[in-house]
């Protein structure tokens, strides 16, 4: 307990101490937090009436980001599974640095919800004994037992690996691995929840997928270590925490397979919606080309499209994937792509057209988009603030002095 507290005290002085350059970046992130608690502010006070979300669209920008980002966090596992179970050394500098990011995109998974639930006290309804679970009938309920329970998981196996290792010790196996095992499967079960909870909508076709859980699963193990390649690089630019190329070219590696079943899934889903058309293919139509001259999503989800190829064509020539440069341009795009294409690509088209055949095109309003950048900002500070204690004991820099 001694080395747990001086460890909190050790990474608090940690976080307060960096170059000009760090500096800098923590302060815009703050500032960026309190414009999104300023906007999220008005939202408490005001209600949902100050989002662009209807009676037609319910869900929106929140969502969207909520459902992309559940996918960051699953795709940790990529780390995880390589590192602990087939005990790969190549990975074992970055694993974790994977894990702080799903820790910090879990909660900003959990502060998107709490987003579009209006005020956080709506959050006493999903209390179990106090308000109403629903559980195990609700596919919602499942989803917040698996998310909070990666979460738990997330938190306690590396902070366990890095206690022991700010004391110099080499942490026991029996302790951490049973809760790494867990954590592979808990991983896809987090994403194929999420997906189970859209595609058990009866009521909107554009989700009634067989393959929605399997392409959520491939989606986010494409966008996932694309995002942790550009993480890596860039801490491996700005630190002294050396990562090799070779750990980097096995994440493109993995990542080129996730984006090729991505794309031959997406195809899958285009020949099911466009081969024979029905009115179950309305929601499909004002995605990609336009409903009753509603058209705003049309130029985001082909850009996404043509990124996403673009990123797989590259990544898919070796010569190509073997080059850093063409890794991380590839790595943006497709990380972008992906966000689109997961995000409103996929939640604001199931609502279109409405139960009587409106399309009332819907566009996040100032405070939606600040809130979400508040959250987005917040996820990145608590993510620098974890990798820099994270990276200063892995390093040998900081260490337990009784």
């Amino acid at each position: 307990m001694k080395a747990f507290l001086q460890l909190i005290k050790d990474g608090f002085l940690t976080t307060i101490t960096g170059s000009r350059l760090y500096h800098f970046w923590m302060g815009f992130l703050t500032l960026i937090m309190l414009i999104g608690a300023y906007a999220y502010s008005i939202q408490v006070r005001d209600g949902l009436a100050v989002t662009a979300m209807n009676d037609r669209v319910s869900w929106g920008l929140y969502i969207s980001n909520f459902t992309f980002l559940v996918g960051v966090a699953a795709a940790a596992v990529m780390l995880v599974l390589p590192t602990y179970i087939l005990k790969r050394s190549e990975f074992k500098r970055a694993v974790l640095i994977g894990e702080g990011l799903a820790v910090s995109a879990l909660l900003m998974c959990l502060a998107f919800v709490v987003a579009d639930m209006g005020s956080p006290a709506n959050l006493w309804h999903m209390i179990p004994g106090i308000g109403v679970f629903n559980w195990p009938s609700s596919m919602l309920a499942w989803d917040v037992i698996v998310l909070n329970g990666y979460l738990l998981i997330n938190i306690s196996v590396p902070l366990y690996i890095l206690v022991m290792h700010y004391q110099d010790k080499k942490p026991n196996k029996k302790v951490y691995l049973p809760g790494v095992i867990i954590s592979v499967f808990w991983a896809v079960g987090i994403h194929m929840v999420t997906a189970f909870l859209y595609a058990g909508l009866i009521a909107r076709p554009f989700w009634n997928s067989s393959l929605l859980g399997p392409r959520f699963l491939a989606s986010a193990f494409a966008a996932g270590p694309a995002l942790m390649i550009l993480i890596l690089a860039a801490i491996r630019k700005f630190s002294n925490f050396k990562i090799d190329n070779k750990t980097l070219k096995k994440l493109a590696l993995v990542t080129t397979v996730a984006a090729q079943i991505n794309l031959i899934m997406l195809g899958s889903e285009l020949f099911k919606e466009f081969y024979r058309t029905t009115h179950h293919s309305l929601s499909a139509q004002y995605l990609f080309f336009g409903l009753e001259g509603k058209d705003s999503l049309v130029p985001w989800i082909r850009t996404a499209i043509s990124m996403n190829v673009v990123a797989t064509l590259i990544l898919t020539v070796n010569r190509f994937r073997n080059n850093m440069k063409w890794i991380g341009l590839s790595c943006l795009l497709l990380f972008v792509a992906v966000w689109i294409e997961k995000g409103m690509g996929l939640i604001v088209p199931g609502f279109l057209p409405g139960p009587w055949g409106e399309v009332v095109e819907y566009a996040p309003t100032w405070i939606e988009i600040a809130v979400t950048l508040g959250i987005w900002a917040m996820g990145c500070f608590i993510f620098t603030v974890l990798a820099k204690t994270a990276i200063r004991i892995e390093t040998g820099d900081l260490r337990y002095k009784p």
